[in-house]
C-alpha cells in the first residue's frame, strides 16, 4: 500500500498492526532489576572510565559543559525510543521502528549504521580492556592483541548462552561501576571539603582557576571533544533493545528511562567536576582513566588498582551490551531480508547466535588492530563507532518524527509516556548530530579522516540495498 493511499483513507487510531517476525522465539527473562542496571550501565561506559582522560587533558574543566549539552541530547533520543517501545515493544527496536514507519530501506540502513557502531564498538572495549589490564604488572608484558582477545572471547562465551546469563552479567557490572562510582563521588566531595593533599596538590576551586580557568584553551578544544563525550553515551538505547525480551515493558520502562537524566547528571557531570577539582587537567590523559590517575596519586595502597578492576568491568560490560543488541538487530534484519541468513539462527537458549558471532568476528579484526597499531587502535576506532551512534539516534529521531506525523494524521495513538515538545525536539536533535560531524570534520586528523568515509559507507550502504533487495522484497511478498 502506497503512503499516498495511506493518507487519502487515515485509519482510525489504534496500536499498531505492524508485525515483526524478528520478535519471536524470544524469553522474556529480562527481569525490572536487569532493565534497570541496563539503563544505568547504558549511560556508564567506556567513553567515560576510560575517554574522560584524554579528553580533560584536551578541554580542561569545560568537558564537564560537554557532558552535559550530549547528555540532554542522548535523553532526547532514549526518551523517543521509550515512547516507541510502549507503543510496540519489539527486539529490533529502532530497525523494526524503521521498517513501520519509513520501509525497507529504511530498516536496512538503521540496522547496518547500527552495526557499525557496535561492531566498531566492541573493538574499542577490547582496546580499553587489553589497555587497563597493562595496568598491573602481571599483564604487562602480555601483548595487548593477546588481553583483547582473551578478553573478546569471555564476553562472547557468556552471551551465547541464554538471555538470562546476559542479563545477569550486566546485572553485576553495572552495580559495580554504579558503586565505584558513588564510592569515588563520596571520597573526591571529602578531599575537595578537607582540602586533602593529592600528589603534592591541594584540591579545591583553585585547581580550576589557577590553571586557565574553565576554558583553559577557549571554547574551541570544548567544542572538538563533542563527538567522543557522544561515544560515551553510546548505549543509552540498549533498553529499548531489551524491553522485548521483558515482561511487562510499559510498567518498566518509563521508570528506568526517566532515571537515565539524574544518573547523567550525577555520574558524568559530576565526576568530570571533581576531576577538575581533584587534580589540574594537565595531570590527566589519554591512557590512563582518570580515576586511576586520581587515585594512584592519592597514594592509597591498592586503591588504583581497585579502580582499574572498575573501569575493566566497565569495558567488559560494554563488550556485554554491544554483542548482545547487535544479536538481536541482525536478527530482525535477517529475517525479513536485509542482513545474511545465519544472522537470523537461534540456539536452544534462544540467543540469535549467528548475528552475536558475526560481531565478534569483527572483534578478532579489532585484535588485529591491537597487534599492527596498539598506540593508536582506540582513536581510530572510536571516531568510526561515533559515525555509527550519530546515524543510530539520527534514525531513531527520524522514525519518532514519522510516528509523531501518524499520530497527527489520526492514524494511530500516540502512548501516555511521550518524548515531550515533538517535533521540535527531533528537529533540534537531528541539528545537534550533524553539527557534530561537522566538528568531527573542523577537529582534523583522524576525526576529518573519519568524516572522509561517510560517501564510501554511503555507498557500501547504496550497494548492499541491491545485493539484497530482491530477497527483501520477497520475503515481504511471502508475509503479505
Amino acid at each position: 500500500m502506497s503512503d499516498r493511499t495511506l493518507t487519502e483513507a487515515p485509519a482510525a487510531p489504534a496500536s499498531s498492526r505492524h508485525v515483526d517476525a524478528g520478535d519471536e522465539g524470544y524469553s522474556k527473562d529480562l527481569k525490572s532489576r536487569h532493565i534497570n542496571m541496563i539503563a544505568i550501565g547504558g549511560a556508564i561506559g567506556t567513553g567515560l572510565f576510560l575517554g574522560a582522560g584524554g579528553r580533560l587533558a584536551d578541554a580542561g574543566p569545560s568537558l564537564a559543559i560537554a557532558y552535559a549539552v550530549c547528555g540532554v541530547f542522548a535523553f532526547f533520543v532514549v526518551r523517543a525510543l521509550g515512547e516507541l517501545v510502549l507503543y510496540r515493544p519489539s527486539s529490533g527496536a529502532f530497525v523494526s521502528y524503521a521498517r513501520e514507519f519509513m520501509g525497507e530501506k529504511g530498516a536496512y540502513t538503521a540496522g547496518w549504521l547500527y552495526f557499525l557502531n557496535w561492531s566498531t564498538t566492541t573493538v574499542a572495549d577490547i582496546t580499553a580492556a587489553a589497555t587497563y589490564a597493562h595496568f598491573w604488572s602481571l599483564f604487562t608484558d602480555v601483548p595487548q592483541w593477546v588481553l583483547a582477545f582473551i578478553a573478546l572471547a569471555i564476553v562472547l562465551t557468556a552471551n551465547l548462552i541464554s538471555v538470562k546469563y546476559f542479563g545477569e552479567m550486566e546485572f553485576w557490572f553495572s552495580l559495580v561501576k554504579v558503586a565505584a562510582l558513588v564510592i569515588f563521588l563520596i571520597v573526591g566531595i571529602w578531599l575537595v571539603a578537607t582540602s586533602h593533599e593529592i600528589g603534592g596538590h591541594t584540591p579545591g576551586l583553585s585547581t580550576v582557576t589557577d590553571n586557565g580557568g574553565i576554558f583553559p584553551s577557549g571554547m574551541l578544544p570544548m567544542l572538538l571533544v563533542i563527538q567522543g563525550v557522544v561515544f560515551a553515551y553510546a548505549s543509552v538505547e540498549l533498553c529499548g533493545v531489551a524491553a522485548g525480551e521483558t515482561e511487562n515493558p510499559e510498567k518498566i520502562m518509563p521508570k528506568a528511562i526517566n532515571s537515565i537524566m539524574w544518573r547523567v547528571g550525577l555520574f558524568y557531570v559530576g565526576s568530570v567536576v571533581l576531576l577538575a577539582l581533584l587534580l589540574p587537567y594537565t595531570a590527566y590523559s589519554s591512557d590512563q582513566s582518570p580515576f586511576v590517575t586520581v587515585f594512584d596519586k592519592l597514594g592509597v595502597p591498592g586503591a588504583a588498582g581497585v579502580m582499574n578492576l572498575v573501569v575493566l568491568t566497565a569495558a567488559l560490560s560494554s563488550l556485554n551490551s554491544g554483542l548482545y543488541s547487535t544479536g538481536r538487530i541482525l536478527r530482525s534484519m535477517a529475517l525479513s531480508g536485509s542482513a545474511p541468513k545465519f544472522t537470523g539462527v537461534m540456539n536452544k537458549g534462544k540467543v540469535p547466535y549467528g548475528g552475536v558471532l558475526f560481531t565478534a568476528a569483527f572483534g578478532v579484526a579489532g585484535v588485529g588492530l591491537n597487534y599492527f597499531m596498539p598506540e593508536d587502535a582506540f582513536e581510530i576506532v572510536l571516531n568510526f563507532a561515533s559515525l555509527g551512534i550519530l546515524g543510530t539516534w539520527g534514525m531513531v529521531m527520524l522514525c519518532s518524527l514519522f510516528f509523531w506525523r501518524r499520530a497527527q494524521e489520526g492514524r494511530l495513538e500516540r502512548p501516555a509516556y511521550q518524548l515531550p515538545w515533538a517535533p521540535y525536539t527531533q528537529i533540534v536533535t537531528l541539528a545537534f548530530l550533524l553539527a557534530v560531524l561537522v566538528l568531527m570534520w573542523c577537529d582534523g586528523g583522524v576525526g576529518r579522516t573519519t568524516v572522509m568515509f561517510v560517501p564510501l559507507i554511503g555507498a557500501a550502504l547504496v550497494a548492499g540495498w541491491f545485493l539484497v533487495r530482491g530477497r527483501v522484497a520477497e520475503l515481504a511478498t511471502s508475509r503479505r
